[in-house]
């Protein structure tokens, strides 16, 4: 799967999204390196903190299907500016590795590629803690 073909599954996947009240939709997916895809999309609540983005959304289905190996994630949010994960999100995306792509799109044509290591640098991940305080 090439990096338009995952856009465009992200774009789908932002129509499905419930936003009754912020308006903004988001679409991800997330390729697996096993070639498998899951999309999520943003899900809000009208007490917004048990609100879940879209990309946590894909991650939490692949994972939960037992896929871990994470190679690309590939994220739409406004049509009209790029958008990118938020930190809770980089966190969550780096818990499974420093080297995953991250497609921050607007279309098929208009998108930037990063790894969660730019988005996220010096970030603290499951590594760091064999180096606790025990």
């Amino acid at each position: 799967m090439n990096d338009k073909e995952l856009i465009r599954l992200a774009i789908e996947a932002r129509e499905r999204a419930y936003v009754p009240y912020s308006k903004f939709k988001v679409g991800a997916a997330v390729l697996t390196e096993e070639g498998l895809v899951f999309t999520g999309c943003n899900i809000e609540s009208s007490s917004y903190t048990p609100t879940i983005c879209a990309e946590r959304t894909a991650l939490s289905k692949a994972i939960s299907e037992g896929h871990r190996n994470i190679d690309t994630i590939a994220v739409v949010g406004s049509l009209e500016k790029i958008s990118f994960p938020c930190g809770v999100c980089r966190q969550f995306i780096r818990e499974f590795g420093e080297d995953i792509r991250i497609i921050s799109a607007i279309s098929e044509d208009d998108y930037k590629v990063y790894t969660i290591k730019d988005l996220l640098p010096e970030s603290f991940g499951p590594e760091d803690l064999k180096h606790g305080n025990i």
